[in-house]
Formats: structure tokens, sequence, C-alpha cells
């Protein structure tokens, strides 16, 4: 039988509780958002009713009407890689940009950031696997890229994000989510950024617990948490 919505969050928070006891972390430490972008806008609601604060959307074309309805409540999160013409749509309403991969976005994110007199949270999405089916900077151009975009006061580098793939065994992604953690580590050691880059938003419903066990702040999850 189905589980339901609570149970299914019930069986989440388990779940990442364990990861952090075996990984020695604070439970706090780790926000469990719920990816939204394939299910109803009732769902929406149920799972913002059900007490989870963070829900995430990819597109604006599917997020519009949730918002429209829901968007005074929860904190919400942009997940999908964004165009640039997407983002008068999205600033103002998304409290978190997890896809920042390119300049002329960052610059498009401040213009707009500054228009509405606000600071834009931001990750930079870094692909860690090389995957030419995913977006994001390779490791080796995220100094540059921080460096290059430090005069956009308006948008904000809290964390980075990445995308393992998809794997049967998910022990095979731990080495995508390290890889993400001492990027950071040594990007604070560059001190590039005015204030240390804290947040990792990585692991999603097949392999968040490894990604926890590697220091995600962040995990991204849809079908473990909302179903199909």
């Amino acid at each position: 039988m189905a589980l339901t919505l609570q149970e299914r969050i019930a069986e989440v928070e388990e779940r990442v509780a364990r990861a952090c006891a075996a990984s020695g972390r604070d439970r706090n430490d780790v926000k469990v958002i719920a990816v939204t972008k394939y299910v109803s806008l009732e769902m929406v609601s149920s799972v913002l009713e059900a007490g989870l604060e963070h829900i995430a959307e990819s597109r604006w074309q599917d997020a519009e009407h949730k918002w429209k309805v829901l968007g005074n409540q929860g904190t919400w999160h942009f997940i999908g890689h964004l165009q640039t013409n997407k983002v008068k749509d999205v600033i103002g309403k998304f409290q978190y940009i997890h896809s920042l991969d390119r300049i002329s976005l960052a610059q498009e994110l401040h213009k707009k950031a500054i228009a509405a007199d606000q600071e834009v949270n931001v990750f930079l999405q870094v692909n860690i696997s090389g995957e030419d089916t995913k977006f994001g900077l390779s490791p080796e151009a995220v100094p540059g890229f921080l460096r290059e975009i430090a005069s956009l006061d308006h948008v904000k580098v809290i964390g980075l994000m990445t995308m393992a793939p998809l794997e049967g065994d998910p022990e095979l992604t731990r080495p995508v989510f390290r890889g993400l953690r001492e990027l950071r580590d040594e990007l604070n050691q560059l001190a590039l950024t005015p204030e240390p880059i804290t947040e990792l938003s990585m692991g999603m419903s097949n392999d968040f617990e490894v990604a926890i066990q590697e220091g995600a702040t962040w995990v991204r999850l849809g079908t473990v948490l909302v179903g199909h």
C-alpha cells in the first residue's frame, strides 16, 4: 500500500537523522527541500500544511500558478537551469537560486535584484562529475568566476550545488559529494567572497544519505518525499 505524505515525511526524517548520526553531524545542520516540480498544486499545498517549509521548482512555467496561489507560504527555491530572460519572473519570488552557472546570468540577477531593492541568495552550480549532459561550472573555473562577479554586490553566493550521476549503488556518488565539499573548503581558504561559503546543496532521493555524510546542508527530495 502506498505511504501517505505524513508517513513519507516521517521516513525521510528518520533517514536524515540516521545519516547525520552516522557522520557525527547535528541534525539541525541539514535542511530538506521538497522538490514539487512534478506534482499538483494540491500536493504542494499539502506539503506546506504538513510543516515542510522549503519547496523547489525548476521551471517558471510550471511554478507560476503554484506560486500565485501559495507564494505567501513557505520558502521557495529555484533549482532548474535558469534562462536569463526568466530572471524577471523569479526575482522576488524565490528566496534561493541553486543554479548560477554563467556570468550573463549573474549580471542579470544583479540588475533585477537592484531594481527589486533586495539581495538574491545563490548557489554556484558546479559540474563535479564532468558529465556532458549536466550544466554547471567546472571546479577549475569557480575561483575565476567568483573573482569576476565580486563586484555584483546584490548577488550573494552562499553555497555550491551539484548533481551526482544516477547510480544503482548510491555509494558510487560519494566522490562527487566529497569533491564539492573539498572545493568549498578550498574556496574559503582563498577568501574570494565577503563571507565564507557555508552551504552545500547536494543529494536527491536516491543518494541523499551519502550526500549528508559528505557534508550536504540542503538535500533536494522529490519522489521519496512527495511521490511521483
